[in-house]
């Protein structure tokens, strides 16, 4: 599912254009409690997909907004171009600043406050996903993604999630080492990577009085086409990805379980060699030559490199996110049904 442009935001997060705009959190405490989205801005990221997402192609943009003590408050945002590999000649993060520089000139805000994504089917949590949110978290503290999801959107309401890097996860990430050592010593497992910040869609009055307007226009038959009942091939397709995922574990599960067995060999043949030199040692003694001279015993057995974990965390992750997106399919289904079923009473 990874695009291109998922790696755009390694880019995108060297500049800190909000850098201190926020206050600095404790360690261990996340700089943003709160996310607060103008309707402006969410209507922007629908249109965006509407226009230029086909199927599964992705589409990312950049938010625009500021700190407000614990409350990110997202006020304005700018898609990235789409473009193909053909484009040598194109600068991402130039694009970037000029946008940007263009809005301070016209008194709107200007100031990076993160990015945001569309998801196929809740295919979401990848290593370009994770990669570039490091990459704008590291460099702006109060940076999220907005994950927006065209396919639940569809089904009849909005779904536009926030996430933030766990504070264990960016000292990982500053490590860069994924080895299961490092990830076990920092107690990392895939339920604590990434934090979801709860989002606020705010309004000004004139709009939500337009909205009460409009509600009043739209006709009964209308509302009531959300109450149907038919997946529209959303359970499959989602059961389908789970399965792909849990293949792609068992994968990782296979080739962990044979860097056990190789070392577990190795670990053998070091103790035989071990004993065959104590032997010799002996014998060398009993005939009144001094011992072999001492090796390093890890030079001549070079052991074998664990597979990185962080691939298989991600895949956890995602294989979670599918489970939540089933459940929440089911759970929505059965208040259609509920609902279809008092409305037939009511009428009857």
């Amino acid at each position: 599912m990874a695009s291109r442009k998922e790696g755009s935001g390694a880019a995108g997060g060297g500049f800190g254009a909000s850098k201190g705009k926020g206050k600095t959190a404790a360690a261990g405490d996340s700089a943003v409690k709160q996310v607060q989205i103008d309707g402006l801005v969410v209507l922007k990221i629908i249109k965006h997909y509407q226009e230029e997402g086909q199927g599964n192609e992705v589409v990312q943009g950049v938010l625009l907004g500021l700190v407000v003590d614990d409350r990110l408050e997202i006020t304005n945002c700018f898609p990235f171009p789409q473009h193909t590999e053909d484009d040598a000649d194109f600068d991402e993060v130039q694009y970037q600043m000029e946008m940007m520089r263009s809005l301070r000139h016209v008194n709107i805000d200007h100031l990076h406050v993160g990015w945001y994504q569309s998801t196929y089917y809740g295919s979401f949590v990848t290593r370009a996903l994770l990669d570039s949110q490091f990459s704008y978290q590291h460099a702006i503290e109060e940076s999220v993604v907005l994950i927006y999801d065209p396919i639940k959107t569809a089904q009849g309401s909005l779904s536009l999630k926030a996430y933030r890097l766990t504070p264990k996860l960016m000292e990982v990430c500053k490590e860069k080492d994924f080895s299961p050592e490092a990830l076990k010593k920092a107690n990392i497992a895939y339920e604590n990577m990434f934090e979801e910040v709860p989002i606020v869609i705010k309004n000004s009055y004139l709009i939500n009085v337009m909205l009460w307007e409009l509600e009043k226009k739209s006709a009964v038959a209308d509302r009531h086409e959300l109450l149907s009942l038919a997946s529209s091939n959303h359970l499959g397709k989602s059961l389908q990805l789970l399965m792909d995922r849990v293949d792609e574990m068992s994968q990782d599960i296979v080739k962990y379980n044979t860097y056990l067995r190789n070392v577990s060999k190795q670990q053998q043949q070091k103790h035989q060699y071990q004993q065959r030199r104590q032997q010799e040692n002996i014998q060398r003694q009993s005939r009144g030559e001094p011992p072999l001279p001492e090796e390093d015993i890890n030079k001549l057995f070079k052991p074998p490199q664990p597979p990185p974990r962080m691939e298989s965390l991600l895949i956890a992750g995602q294989i979670n996110t599918y489970c939540q997106n089933i459940k929440e399919f089911n759970a929505q289904n059965l208040g259609k049904l509920f609902m279809a079923q008092a409305l037939q009473d009511y009428n009857n």
